[in-house]
């Protein structure tokens, strides 16, 4: 597909299906694996691991940070090195426990010594409960390493901290957040800054106020927050976004590009808003599957009215052909059609639509 615009008046019903990935291939399964209910954190006194199950997992704050060399490891904290290395890792630890502490909490959780990445079955686990943990913190410290206590707020939209995939579910998940340069002087909170941090990041407002809005902004609005975010592996692209969509899903490191697909196929299996298929590729081909490759492409989708494509999406479903829809369409040419895609910004009488060509 390549998107376009076309006026709503030139549209006729039609049904259709729809091959995902460019290739006749049919869809496979995967089962839903729940968030767990376990946490290791860190007693911001003694600077020890300690677990804590269900009901009984206090009160914690939780870093939000970009990973440095000589970062401290969950063996380490198991270890009880946490407060005799010096390394810059261990005294950014040491440092956010001391903050939490600070604000009266006896717990931290930092995610670079608080799971356990050897288990490969702790570690899914822990990435699909991570935006929840972040959003059930009593405060997120946000250590902005590379901003310079002599710099002014708004340079910290140079911050590696704004690239990074992960730090998306970071700024958004929790209630109360707050900002602190390299020499761990506070900065603001997400409420003093918000809207510098909407102008960096393009996120409304109020959403950033509140972040219970989140799934009510259009699927592919909120890929679009995750355009030019970078991870170090390609898979954590889409693991990174699994909270924001709600979604749970087994990890499988080494599938590479094939992990944003398989997330859009959970997306599409439970929701019905077609901005999932408003993308626009800048790659130089022709002709492209109906699922985007990864988030950059949908950068077109920033500006979504939020009402208009959940409201009238249309239902369709993924079948061992593809996907089956029934969409409007209006005729481009020979063999080649727009499918109206019920997602306009800031043209009232016009939906982005994609070029479709029948080959079948």
């Amino acid at each position: 597909p390549k998107t376009s615009r076309v006026s709503t008046r030139s549209l006729v019903f039609q049904s259709f299906n729809l091959d995902l990935n460019g290739e006749l291939t049919g869809i496979s399964s995967h089962h839903k694996i729940y968030p767990s209910i376990t946490m290791w954190l860190i007693n911001t006194r003694t600077l020890g691991l300690e677990e804590f199950v269900g009901a009984d997992i206090p009160a914690y704050a939780i870093l939000s940070h970009t990973w440095e060399t000589g970062e401290v490891t969950f063996h380490d904290a198991k270890a009880k090195l946490l407060g005799k290395q010096t390394s810059q890792g261990a005294r950014k630890v040491a440092k956010a426990c001391e903050v939490a502490a600070e604000h009266g909490l006896a717990y931290a959780w930092v995610d670079t010594c608080c799971i356990d990445k050897s288990s490969s079955a702790e570690l899914t686990e822990a990435i699909n409960s991570m935006f929840q943990w972040y959003r059930s913190s009593q405060i997120c410290l946000v250590y902005l390493s590379d901003l310079k206590a002599v710099e002014l707020d708004h340079a910290m939209c140079t911050s590696r901290w704004f690239k990074r995939g992960w730090t998306l579910q970071e700024l958004i998940a929790p209630s109360r957040l707050m900002f602190y340069d390299q020499d761990w002087k506070k900065r603001g909170t997400k409420e003093d800054l918000a809207s510098l941090l909407s102008k960096i990041t393009r996120i409304d407002i109020g959403i950033l106020l509140d972040p219970s809005r989140v799934y009510t902004v259009p699927v592919g609005k909120r890929m679009s927050w995750a355009a030019d975010r970078q991870t170090t592996r390609l898979e954590d692209r889409a693991y990174s976004l699994l909270g924001i969509f709600d979604i749970n899903m087994p990890l499988i490191y080494g599938e590479g590009p094939k992990a944003f697909t398989r997330l859009q196929e959970e997306i599409i299996r439970r929701s019905n808003d077609v901005s999932i298929f408003c993308w626009r590729t800048q790659e130089n081909t022709r002709w492209r599957g109906i699922l985007a490759s990864s988030p950059d492409e949908f950068k077109c989708v920033a500006d979504a009215e939020d009402d208009v494509a959940l409201k009238n999406g249309p239902e369709y479903t993924l079948t061992n052909k593809g996907l089956r829809i029934e969409l409007d369409l209006a005729s481009a040419g020979p063999n080649l059609y727009f499918m109206a895609l019920y997602c306009t910004d800031y043209f009232k009488d016009e939906w982005q639509c994609i070029y479709l060509t029948a080959i079948g």
